[in-house]
């Protein structure tokens, strides 16, 4: 499945306004208790992707590692983005089903 069409949700999300990016927003939604996924880009730091592992994890979220930052940004709209946040249950479960399906947790 190509990537675009793993993140053609994401657009659909942002649009609605269930998208929260930015590292800083991200942890925020995060810790509010307010987010049903997270994605961060393949290519974001390693400190990037420690930090949002152990927040998740510890908060329960689920997490993937998924494209590029530039992907990630080009899916909602933005600039380059290294991290975003679903903040709506079922885009969340939706955009899930997809990623399992190509088998890229």
């Amino acid at each position: 499945m190509s990537m675009n069409n793993r993140l053609s949700l994401l657009g659909l999300a942002a649009r609605a306004g269930k998208v929260v990016s930015g590292e800083f927003a991200v942890e925020k939604s995060v810790k509010s208790g307010k987010t049903f996924l997270v994605l961060v880009a393949e290519d974001a730091s390693a400190n990037t992707k420690k930090n949002f592992s152990d927040m998740c994890t510890y908060y329960k979220v689920p997490l993937y590692y998924v494209g590029t930052k530039e992907e990630l940004g080009k899916a909602i709209g933005k600039e380059y983005r290294a991290s975003l946040a679903v903040t709506d249950r079922n885009f969340a479960d939706a955009m899930r089903k997809k990623l399992d399906q190509t088998g890229m947790e």
